[in-house]
């Protein structure tokens, strides 16, 4: 067995494969039409194909039960761009109890898209700041092994 993409159902195709490429810079790698595989491996379905797949007219957006996560190395820039970027938020801007500032927002469809800080950076941005190894793996509650390959 092999996992090989999370699949999101969307209304209009280009309206989704426009936003991806806006806020998260992704491109179509695969383009089967009514099916598109995004870079990174985020993979969009029509819902008039889904509905035919499943063999059902219900389809549930919305829902806040799933969320798209993506790491950002600088996510200062990405955040200020959001502010371009005219999306709905979850929550602005926050940071977690370990250290690692995260946002999320809904893509045109409902779907919640989080980006999260690349913990590697959390880490490095924690050890600038002057704290020792042992304090930032504490602070993170992550090994030392983790803290040591950030350094």
């Amino acid at each position: 067995m092999t996992f090989k993409n999370p699949m999101l159902v969307v209304t209009d195709m280009d309206r989704s494969v426009a936003f991806y490429k806006k806020v998260l810079g992704l491109s179509v790698i695969l383009d089967f039409g009514a099916n598109k595989t995004l870079s990174g491996g985020l993979a969009l379905q029509t819902e008039e194909t889904y509905k035919e797949f499943i063999g059902s007219e219900k389809i549930i957006y919305g829902s806040n039960s799933f969320e798209v996560y993506f790491e950002e190395d600088d996510f200062d820039a990405f955040a200020e761009k959001l502010e371009e970027c005219n999306i709905e938020y979850v929550h602005p801007v926050k940071e977690h109890s370990w250290g690692q500032r995260v946002v999320r927002f809904y893509d045109p469809d409902g779907h919640i898209i989080e980006v999260g800080e690349n913990l590697n950076a959390v880490c490095r941005r924690f050890l600038e700041c002057g704290m020792t190894p042992e304090q930032v793996a504490k602070r993170m509650d992550v090994p030392m092994e983790f803290v040591k390959t950030c350094l």
